[in-house]
């Protein structure tokens, strides 16, 4: 069992906050003595869907045999979600002592003490990878890209996934800007995949891959994917390329919106040479946690980690594609930070009721506020709750009622809230 101190000193290192930049990664892995040099890493960023496309890369080189870290972000239950190899998380017994580590360089080492929690994070991920020998590491970025902890690594591929408006208060306040910060993850020579993206972002995108010499490839241009049928358990797709015909997948990931990261992922992934059969094999048995997650049946309860207006307008199209019904009810916690209004704006296209209650987070809106927020966008039926249970317990008694599913969203907090 890994001890409590360790990781209540690492949480009290979120106290210092967001700080963009690389310096003090880059001084902490020198005092460790530089891990993350010549990891292989797949560098992925993006607004909404990296975490997505980092675990079904991660699902197909592990299918192919090689020995696949995965470095993502956050976790919903456990910390060690954030490092898995194989699929398989870190053990207690192996992130103690890393954690140790951290903690005592961080008390001697010049331009580290203050680390913040990210840092210290992406820190150990490097250790840990390094010393169980991983032959390729499946990264995701934190906070945009160039200033994100995780640019230190060097990337053998690079991939950007849809951008949208979220964090502006850190990468700015347009569409260009933001899709500038993100392009920071493109190195010198290095091939980078681009997802679905508007088209402002995506001129971003190719203006930085021409200056740093980097071949860009537009997964919308070289893998088409059409579902064929699908609910709220699952899909069928078939998937071809400028050079292979996958056929049919079935896809554990149920979401509609796993289309377009399916097209990038399958870019990725034949930018590395694997072969077609394993790419279809991985792809199947991909899964990923708090998104789009069926979590039980009668009533059916799904999870999903949309809380910016990008990701609500996924979730719709996903549920009038899954054919979930219309007026459904809601239940809702978010961080007081986001776009609640243009949240809910969105959601109010199929949410019948909402019951709305506060996150286990201090960046959490209040119930009230997001009730407000609701009724404003035509949402009357928008109660308050005190805590999940009761607001879980009223929206399955409704869900009961009506025979229709119960969809909790509004952040990546409450979806680990409800797989606890």
């Amino acid at each position: 069992m890994l001890k409590p101190e360790l990781l209540e000193k690492l949480y009290a290192r979120q106290t210092h906050g967001i700080k963009p930049g690389l310096d003090t990664t880059r001084a902490l892995m020198r005092a460790l003595g530089n891990p993350d040099a010549g990891l292989p890493v797949i560098h992925i960023a993006g607004t909404n869907g990296k975490g997505s496309v980092a675990a079904m890369i991660a699902s197909v080189l592990k299918t192919a045999g090689i020995r696949t870290g995965l470095y993502t972000s956050p976790h919903l239950v456990r910390f060690n979600e954030r490092f898995k190899i194989d699929g398989a998380e870190i053990p207690d017994d192996e992130l103690e002592p890393i954690l140790c580590e951290i903690e005592e360089v961080t008390t001697k080492a010049d331009g580290t003490s203050a680390a913040t929690f990210f840092e210290c994070a992406t820190a150990a991920a490097a250790l840990w990878f390094k010393r169980k020998n991983a032959q390729i590491v499946v990264v995701e970025t934190g906070l945009g890209g160039r200033l994100d902890s995780t640019n230190v690594f060097t990337p053998v591929l690079s991939v950007i996934t849809r951008i949208g408006m979220d964090h502006m208060e850190y990468l700015g306040d347009t569409l260009a800007r933001i899709a500038a910060e993100k392009a920071g993850v493109i190195k010198p020579g290095v091939p980078v995949v681009c997802g679905a993206m508007p088209p402002e972002a995506l001129a971003v995108m190719s203006r930085v891959a021409t200056q740093q010499n980097a071949p860009l490839i537009y997964a919308a241009d070289e893998i088409s994917v059409a579902r064929k049928s699908g609910d709220l358990r699952g899909q069928k797709v078939t998937v071809e390329s400028q050079s292979e015909s996958y056929g049919a997948i079935n896809m554990r990931l149920a979401a509609s919106y796993q289309l377009e990261n399916i097209a990038t992922a399958v870019a990725a992934l034949e930018q590395l040479r694997i072969p077609a059969i394993v790419i279809k094999r991985g792809l199947a048995a991909a899964e990923w946690a708090g998104r789009f997650q069926l979590l039980s049946e009668n009533p059916q309860v799904l999870i999903d980690g949309a809380h910016n207006p990008d990701g609500a307008e996924a979730l719709i199209r996903a549920l009038r594609d899954a054919k979930a019904g219309r007026r459904l009810p809601f239940v809702v916690g978010m961080c007081a930070d986001k776009d609640i209004d243009g949240f809910f704006k969105v959601i109010s296209a199929l949410c019948g009721s909402v019951r709305t209650l506060p996150l286990r987070n201090p960046r959490a809106a209040s119930p009230e506020t997001l009730a407000a927020a609701a009724r404003k966008r035509g949402i009357a039926n928008a109660t308050p709750f005190d805590n999940l249970a009761s607001a879980l317990a009223a929206a399955k008694e409704e869900a009961v009622a009506d025979n229709k599913p119960v969809i909790v969203c509004g952040s990546l907090y409450l979806a680990g809230e409800m797989l606890m």
